[in-house]
């Protein structure tokens, strides 16, 4: 089965430059420097497709950001303020920051413009959310559609992209707030949207890559990401798992569910 990898690959083409040059070079050459690239991976967060990137919002307002494996937002200032032990959560493997819990999340469905929603994806959204709400945890969900979302926790919104979408890590018990869906999603039918959606939700909430270290479900090998520092969640396996939901990276034939040991590390956590 084909993998798809849970970004754009507009932007995937950036860090194409030299495949003969080491990857700090090219990083280096597109504006990451050094520092950047060792306070990442400090994180033990995998920078083997780390680029930087702007993203934009619905209101049209732009941030920079540092993308990490593939669908993981960072802006500089979140980077600056997170270490090892009060940063990153993870799906099998976590740190020590999560969302403040109990607490009700509001979602909201953009329908405004350019960035509203196709017909599938704000059924995928609905899906999403249910997904959620079907869970034994300390969160719940609360979803609603239109254009003002200044007072909502999680924007999920439309961008022009190929298959996939970006979010990013909570902070100050807080879910990340944007999540970007790629138009080119719409093409494939709504339950691999409900899967996407429901992936980069996960990120929101704390949720990292069940294979982060390697990226096998994008059909990577050689050397993993250093996995000191990352706490291994009772009760999920350590090593590879086909099912999960929070895979790197998706194929054409999702089912939009979590997987077994997702649910497991959710419940875990919260």
């Amino acid at each position: 089965m084909k993998k798809l990898a849970l970004i754009s690959f507009m932007i995937v083409g950036v860090i194409f430059i030299s495949c003969e040059k080491e990857m700090s070079d090219v990083k280096n050459e597109i504006g990451i420097s050094k520092d950047v690239i060792q306070k990442i991976e400090s994180l033990d967060l995998n920078t083997s497709d780390l680029v930087k990137t702007t993203l934009e919002r619905p209101d049209g307002t732009v941030e920079e950001a540092y993308l990490v494996e593939g669908c993981i937002a960072i802006s500089p200032e979140q980077l600056s303020s997170m270490s090892l032990f009060d940063g990153i959560q993870g799906e099998q493997y976590r740190t020590y920051n999560l969302v403040s819990s109990p607490r009700t999340i509001s979602v909201i469905g953009y329908t405004g413009g350019s960035n509203a929603l196709t017909t599938k994806m704000r059924t995928a959204l609905q899906w999403a959310v249910a997904n959620y709400n079907a869970l034994n945890i300390g969160l719940s969900y609360t979803l609603t559609f239109g254009t003002s979302y200044s007072t909502k926790d999680i924007v999920v919104y439309k961008t022009t992209g190929s298959a996939g979408g970006v979010a990013g890590f909570p902070s100050g018990g807080k879910p990340y707030k944007y999540v970007q869906i790629f138009s080119g999603t719409d093409a494939y039918d709504t339950n691999v949207i409900e899967h996407v959606i429901t992936h980069e939700m996960g990120h929101c909430i704390g949720m990292r890559h069940t294979d982060w270290s390697t990226r096998q479900s994008c059909g990577q090998s050689g050397e993993s990401a250093n996995p000191d520092g990352a706490v291994h969640i009772p009760g999920t396996p350590t090593g590879y798992d086909s099912n999960s939901l929070m895979l790197a990276c998706f194929g054409s034939g999702e089912d939009g569910e979590f997987g077994y040991y997702d649910i497991v590390a959710l419940e875990y956590l919260y």
